[in-house]
């Protein structure tokens, strides 16, 4: 075997790899937006864990196709969801608990119910 194919099948194998993380990350996401009570806990989960996700999938894009076109736009798109999906869900819930969406019955403190006059307790 020559040494360019070595280290091809290593990138291959390491790329599969991240993908199989990248894809655990996002079905674990998933499966806390079935599993949790209340929006909070859903947004916290698909927030944290699908972006992530994401981004392993989006590295593994890139370890494949190399700096071409396709590997450059997985970058660019891992990029912008590790960027912008934190904030999303950040604003989606502040939204949320200034409009009165309640906690589940199990959340122990809640620290805006004093800041938001419209919100539930």
């Amino acid at each position: 075997m020559s040494e360019v194919s070595i280290s091809s099948m290593i990138m291959n194998l390491l790329s599969d790899i991240v993908l199989l993380i990248g894809l655990t990350f996002v079905f674990l996401g998933m499966l806390g937006l079935i599993r949790l009570p209340d929006v909070y806990n859903r947004l916290h989960t698909t927030a944290k864990i699908g972006t992530v996700g994401a981004f392993g999938v989006m590295l593994s894009i890139l370890m494949r196709a190399g700096f071409t076109p396709i590997g450059v736009k997985a970058i660019a798109v891992g990029l912008f969801l590790l960027l912008t999906a934190p904030i999303a869900a950040h604003m989606i819930t502040r939204a949320a608990h200034r409009h009165g969406v309640g906690l589940c019955k199990e959340s122990i403190i809640d620290e805006y119910g004093k800041t938001y006059k419209g919100s539930k307790k």
